[in-house]
């Protein structure tokens, strides 16, 4: 009787495993397991399996599944829990659908359990097409973020994943997008220590399988083939073990565009040579020419070929069965999974402005007017990188459901960006009736913004380039704007985007502004519970809103000086960590060591009182600054943060690790080191500036520790 294949054995590691399996493998069927489309080994019973799936904000591009809100949206919630939660529901229907496209034969991209997400790249400039995709401006908001959407995609079961997760962009790339296919990224070592690697060390912590590389150079060398962040970093220093891919058609980009090489088996080279195992692209269909001419060897194939098959063995496709074959079409958009997709797009709201028209009084609404071009629009609920969901819920559809006494009438006020909506037509052709509904009703719901065609990646509709020109909104919603701005009924501006707005004189005219983000399938009813107060509004902003006119550093230029709340020196229009609610809160009894030693984390707690009327949700934030560096450091950093849900007239106390790292400095030279002296720590509901403290009223508790 013939011996079982070790790669068969169940009761083996995956490593080996997987080193048996490459081993019963030719050197040809080797290299076609390092391109994302990889071809299957029948003899083996290895399948055909494409690695190229997403899953930013749900499963994308495949088909039914819950469409939760954009990524930036879910860092407003500041919610680390919540955020496990959701990245579950994502693994879960992962696999239902994995599973159901297995049982029909249907290998094709986007069908599998490899996601490549999630995107933990810094949103250091607002103008960022796909900034949306991320989780901020912040750091440490990012890492921990990313950690509980990691393990959330990966899932807790002892021995299998439940599905793969994958970091991106590694690393530094935050646009321009037109440019990113040749751009070298030029960052201090001081700036990449600081801002652009720390979320990448917390995921490759927290034991993230895949890493991606960027499209960009770094430093002068292309991400994907970079020795100093995939060899001196990413491998030996932070010790990653699971598989590297590229991004999708990045390694051609170095002979085509970076010139950094001359042919392809030069960018095939380069790349292996420094742990790029998978290629999303063609490119690796040179890698049999490039052993053939002794450029890169049989031995490197067949190792990169491993690292990839481990992957796949973690997640259990060669085994009789897995603690997931249960899960099939009845696991997509349950009613759980739509109970969280709302919780999720209530917290990511933001409430910017209120002069105290909200919570709107539906008894003393006889008639609403809800206009403009996100109002009714499906596309500026998903954001890119998104599914299609079951039922989608309009702002003004939910408008319409919340208000069943009101008259509502709705115009589409303005295009997008284009200056007349019909064609014959002429520029404002829809400002009549803006200007005739505003003064039949007795309030305006104005839904402005941007959606993924014209926010989002490289070259969209118009010749439009996916990162923004400047920080207003398109002209024709300015246009609609300046309008209700010269009538007489009170408006709301809700504004649907991935980014930073600057509403010019909606800003002062305006009774109330709502940053909606791209809120999901579930953000209309969210806007309009929020609108009639069905809940109390408790997201935070995690990017700063910048003024258009604020002097921000040119896009291309990747130092942090004068960029987000860290560095920047200007007011701006609203600042990270900002955020009102229907009710207020006080903070107390701050407590934190007064002493700690170096290397050492500690512990600080607040009390939070809701002294309003209202149940409520709130982000707890602590920032720490060190008050005696040698060096430059930011203002302050945040160094933890709690969402929390307070009744009326009830207290909390909430307590954060704040990590040892967040006490050390980072010199020039990119490293981090303790140094001596006093930290000062801040504790509240915003950070301890100036502007945060005049627009909610409260400011920030303070205490010093001093580290020895």
């Amino acid at each position: 009787m013939e011996e079982k294949a070790k790669y068969l054995d169940e009761s083996l590691s995956f490593q080996e495993r997987a080193a048996d399996l490459v081993s019963r493998m030719t050197l040809e069927e080797c290299a076609a397991q390092l391109l994302h489309g990889a071809k299957g080994v029948p003899h083996l019973g290895v399948k055909d399996y494409n690695w190229w799936n997403e899953a930013l904000h749900g499963v994308a591009r495949c088909g039914m599944a819950t469409v939760f809100p954009q990524a930036i949206g879910m860092a407003a919630s500041f919610d680390e829990e919540l955020m496990g939660k959701v990245a579950d529901v994502i693994s879960t229907e992962g696999r239902a659908k994995y599973n159901s496209y297995q049982k029909y034969q249907d290998y094709g991209i986007y069908k599998g359990i490899t996601f490549w997400s999630p995107n933990v790249n810094i949103f250091r400039d607002p103008r960022w097409g796909r900034g949306q995709e991320t989780y901020g401006e912040d750091p440490y908001l990012a890492a921990r973020l990313g950690v509980q959407f990691v393990h959330g995609l990966q899932g807790d079961d002892p021995h299998y994943m439940k599905t793969a997760a994958c970091a991106k962009h590694y690393a530094v790339h935050s646009g321009p997008e037109k440019l990113r296919h040749e751009f070298d990224a030029r960052a201090t070592k001081q700036d990449m220590e600081e801002t652009y690697l720390p979320a990448f060390h917390a995921l490759v912590d927290a034991g993230v399988e895949g890493v991606m590389g960027a499209y960009n150079r770094v430093n002068g060398e292309p991400a994907c083939g970079s020795k100093t962040l995939l060899q001196d970093i990413l491998l030996k220093k932070w010790g990653f073990e699971g598989y590297i891919t590229s991004d999708c058609w990045a390694i051609a980009d170095f002979h085509l565009h970076h010139k950094v090489t001359e042919k392809p088996v030069e960018s095939v080279k380069l790349a292996l040579d420094n742990g790029c195992y998978l290629n999303c692209g063609c490119t690796y269909e040179h890698v049999l020419h490039a052993v053939e001419l002794g450029m890169i060897t049989e031995e490197q194939v067949r190792h990169a070929a491993t690292k990839l098959m481990t992957t796949r063995m973690k997640l259990g496709m060669f085994d009789a069965h897995t603690p997931f074959d249960h899960l099939d079409l009845q696991d997509v958009d349950t009613p759980y999974n739509r109970d969280v997709n709302y919780r999720m797009a209530c917290e990511s709201l933001v409430l910017l402005k209120n002069n105290g028209i909200l919570p709107l009084n539906p008894e003393k609404l006889g008639c609403v007017a809800v206009m403009g071009p996100n109002a009714n629009s499906i596309v500026a609920l998903e954001g890119n990188y998104h599914g299609t969901a079951n039922q989608y819920h309009t702002v003004l559809e939910s408008i319409r459901a919340a208000l069943p006494q009101s008259r509502v009438l709705y115009s589409e006020g303005s295009h997008l960006y284009e200056e007349k909506l019909e064609d014959p037509g002429y520029d404002g052709d829809r400002l009549g009736e803006v200007r005739a509904m505003a003064d039949m009703a007795d309030l305006v719901v104005v839904v402005t913004g941007l959606d993924e065609t014209v926010e989002g990646e490289e070259l969209l509709a118009q010749g439009m380039e996916g990162d923004k020109q400047d920080l207003l909104l398109p002209y024709s919603q300015r246009r609609m704007i300046e309008v209700l701005c010269n009538q007489d009924t009170p408006f709301v501006i809700v504004n649907l985007s991935g980014s930073a707005i600057d509403f010019g004189p909606g800003n002062e005219k305006a009774a109330a502004i709502i940053q909606a983000w791209y809120p999901g399938a579930m953000g209309g009813k969210a806007v309009a519970d929020l609108l009639t107060g069905k809940f109390s509004p408790s997201g935070r902003l995690p990017v700063t809103f910048y003024r258009n006119d604020n002097q921000l550093p040119d896009f291309c230029d990747y130092s942090m000086k004068n960029r987000t709340y860290k560095y920047f020196t200007e007011e701006p229009l609203f600042p990270f960590g900002y955020g009102l609610s229907y009710t207020t809160f006080a903070y107390s009894q701050l407590e934190a060591p007064e002493h700690i030693r170096a290397g050492e984390s500690c512990q600080a707690s607040v009390t939070v009182t809701n002294t309003g009327k209202v149940d409520s949700g709130t982000v707890v934030q602590f920032y720490l600054k060190d008050v005696e560096a040698s060096t430059t450091v930011p203002k302050y950093r945040l160094c933890g943060f709690t969402h929390v849900f307070v009744k009326a007239g009830e207290s909390q106390k909430v307590t954060v690790e704040i990590p040892s790292q967040m006490f050390t400095l980072v010199t020039e030279e990119g490293e981090r080191v303790f140094e001596p002296g006093t930290f000062r720590l801040y504790a509240g509901g915003s950070q301890p500036d100036s502007l945060s403290q005049r627009l909610t009223g409260t400011g920030c508790l303070e205490a010093e520790i001093q580290m020895d």
